[in-house]
């Protein structure tokens, strides 16, 4: 037969998630993650579902896989033994850091440790200029030494980030070629690689994340090619990067910190394009797993973007208290606050939830694994919002009165309530905490969730999104088609492309259009050349920005600059592009100051366009329902009779009341109270509120 079949693989902390594309229908799956060796729930869910689907492995025309195994080597400190080379007199740059407290009045503050320990951030004389002259010549003896102590060290990997190395790479590239004498090339990271930019502590930080998590992804990488190899697979396989854009294995094996948030990238793709045929300019993507929720705004059918990013904040919510790393990455707020969560009680006889997670393994207490904990899903069961009986398809047991034993254990007993206050205690704290850092990362983009639409997927995110959305003022939610593996399906929606940066200052007083018209030539080839190695005919769409301020401000703005070649008559539009961003941001402009354009990125992706908005379908007759149950409802926390629906009976145009429970094979919605619900013309849930 035809290759059409393309797969998409989210690894999650709790579940492995598998969706399987033909030209007529989709199938999905969702099997435990297998912590040991993720590569065994993806070869194992990827064996389900071509069984499902009646096919082989050599039917598979491409395969698009999305990871969290970079981020949780990173957050757990599992990644390999690692040291840094530097310039003489910079091996403090790591700790030293921003040079300030990101909680200023904590006297107990603990910054998070660098992942490089003092011992092994080593040395070299050499000096360049910041224009990237050579100031003092590399001492390579001194570089034959530190590989000896290297390779006598059990040193896994090796970060190399010089100063100004973004101006000139000269230093960076022959030390790794004097390295590779004692370390494979393959697990040497150089900054003027990973992160060519300014600014010498982000681009030091994120090389040495980058080669922290290089033999990790480089074992995982290749065990999972063997393995769809083995199955019969001869499709390429490709992964999702945190920009939502799609890039080959050869360049993840090069920069897998570049994956460290892929599959809530995924997401955040899916709700884009549910946006844009919903004819939403507006939403809020609630993206809520087993281990951790992500919410992403989208204005105008985009994400927001960004090009800094934090990993294992020590504080949550709090800027400077994690890893930064530079790279171009969807602009999202993630927290410890999943289905997995783990429910206590603390010192104040407060409920507290989360952020760890029981995952998959010993995984909630009504699992039958071994947990011994009440995590949320115990609390949805005990609410009576879950079906022990057709949890995850079928696929998972469910045991209730482990999930009573727990809950009661450790949170009802001890705070003299019963069973079912409990419960909806832990669901109130767990949705008001998500619902919270929707709040905070909206004030900090200087926006608001009022009057959004919410856009709900992952497996828990249904049963939780109409609550949250009547928290943060939000009347009405989309959940998509697939919901329980939103991210995989954003997978196989995303475009291949491929960010380049580079660090030129340039003047507009003394505008040299020659100077930037070769810096972006040169971008497009380094672009171009990995995005052509998975999409080898397809037409491209470039995107360039110069992150432009005034002079004397020490940070930059991004502004959006015209393609095409630049004459000296365009300086004229870089300046009005300027003003126009910087009002938009501040409500003013400074007369008079020069504005200068420090960093430049150009971002290229094959022309993918959005889907075409979908007709509102006309009303429908919604079905009997296929079953009745008492339920706590969440608004109210009473006790009522919610009405059960098979979500692939509803038709388009039907409307239900609540409360009710749309179910199906990855997930079910919760309709509470006060809301109604139905599917559109796409196929997506839509919930609204009819009572306040």
């Amino acid at each position: 037969m035809t290759q059409t079949a393309r797969l998409a693989v989210d690894i999650g902390g709790t579940f492995t998630d598998v969706v399987l594309q033909l030209p007529e229908r989709a199938f999905s799956t969702k099997v435990l993650t297998t912590h040991g060796a993720p590569e065994r729930a993806v070869l194992e869910g990827t064996n389900l579902i071509l069984a499902q689907a009646g096919l082989s492995a050599a039917d598979l025309a491409l395969v698009i896989h999305g990871t969290t195994l970079a981020t949780n080597a990173l957050i757990e400190r599992k990644g390999a033994r690692t040291a840094l080379v530097t310039t003489e007199g910079f091996r403090d740059s790591l700790e030293i850091a921003y040079e300030h407290r990101f909680e200023q009045y904590d006297l107990y503050m603990e910054r998070p440790e660098p992942l490089v320990s003092r011992p092994w951030r080593l040395e070299v004389p050499e000096r360049m200029a910041a224009d990237g002259t050579v100031l003092l010549p590399m001492r390579e003896e001194a570089l034959d030494a530190i590989g000896k102590q290297v390779a006598s060290g059990d040193i896994e990997a090796l970060a190399i980030s010089f100063l100004h190395s973004y101006q000139n790479a000269a230093h960076e590239i022959r030390a790794k070629e004097i390295l590779s004498r004692y370390l494979p090339a393959e697990v040497i990271a150089i900054s003027s690689e990973v992160c060519p930019e300014i600014r010498e502590y982000d681009r030091t930080s994120t090389t040495v994340a980058n080669a922290y998590v290089l033999p990790l992804m480089e074992s995982y990488l290749r065990r999972l090619e063997e393995g769809l190899n083995t199955l019969g697979s001869r499709a390429p396989l490709l992964l999702i990067m945190s920009s939502g854009g799609v890039t080959t294995v050869e360049t993840a094996r090069r920069f897998p910190i570049r994956l460290v948030e892929s599959g809530p990238a995924g997401g955040a793709i899916l709700a884009q394009l549910i946006a844009a045929e919903s004819g939403i300019d507006r939403a809020l993507a609630f993206d809520m797993g087993g281990t951790t929720a992500k919410i992403t705004l989208i204005d105008d059918m985009k994400p927001q973007q960004a090009r800094h990013f934090e990993i294992a904040r020590a504080a949550r919510f709090v800027k400077g208290s994690g890893i930064p790393v530079r790279i171009p990455v969807i602009d999202m707020v993630e927290i410890g606050a999943g289905g997995g969560s783990i429910a206590r009680v603390d010192g104040l006889s407060r409920i507290t939830v989360g952020p760890d997670s029981a995952g998959s393994m010993p995984g909630p207490a009504c699992y039958g694994r071994g947990g011994t904990l009440p995590t949320v899903t115990d609390a949805d069961l005990l609410l009576h919002w879950i079906d022990p009986a057709h949890f995850a398809g079928g696929q998972i047991s469910l045991f209730p009165e482990a999930s009573a034993t727990a809950c009661a254990e450790t949170v009802a007993n001890p705070l003299a309530m019963s069973l079912e206050q409990a419960a909806l205690g832990i669901t109130e704290i767990v949705t008001e905490t998500m619902a919270n850092a929707a709040r905070v990362h909206a004030v900090e983009n200087g926006k608001e969730t009022a009057g959004r639409t919410m856009i709900a997927f992952g497996g828990a995110a249904p049963l939780h999104a109409a609550r949250m959305a009547q928290k943060l003022g939000i009347d009405r939610v989309l959940v998509p088609v697939g919901a329980g593996v939103g991210s995989a399906h954003g997978f196989l929606g995303a475009p291949i492309g491929y960010e380049v940066v580079r660090t030129r200052l340039v003047s507009l007083n003394a505008f040299d259009a020659g100077l930037v018209n070769d810096l972006f030539a040169a971008m497009r080839e380094e672009a171009e050349a990995v995005v052509r190695l998975g999409a080898p005919d397809v037409a491209l769409q470039e995107v360039r920005t110069g992150f432009m301020r005034y002079r004397g401000q020490g940070h930059e703005v991004p502004v959006i600059l015209p393609d095409g070649v630049y004459g000296a008559g365009d300086v004229a539009v870089f300046r009005a592009a300027f003003e126009a961003t910087y009002h938009a941001l501040y409500g003013r402009t400074i007369p008079k100051l020069e504005i200068e354009a420090l960093t430049w990125t150009l971002s290229l992706a094959e022309a993918k366009p959005l889907p075409a908005r979908i007709p509102d379908p006309p009303p429908a007759a919604a079905p009997a329902p296929s079953g009745r149950r008492s339920l706590i409802d969440p608004g109210t926390g009473t006790a009522l009779e919610a009405a059960i629906y098979e979500r692939a009976a509803l038709p388009a145009g039907a409307r239900i009341q609540g409360p009710a429970v749309i179910v199906e094979a990855e997930t079910s919605t919760l309709v509470p109270l006060g809301f109604q619900a139905g599917p559109n013309a796409a196929g997506h849930i839509l919930i609204e509120r009819t009572a306040r």
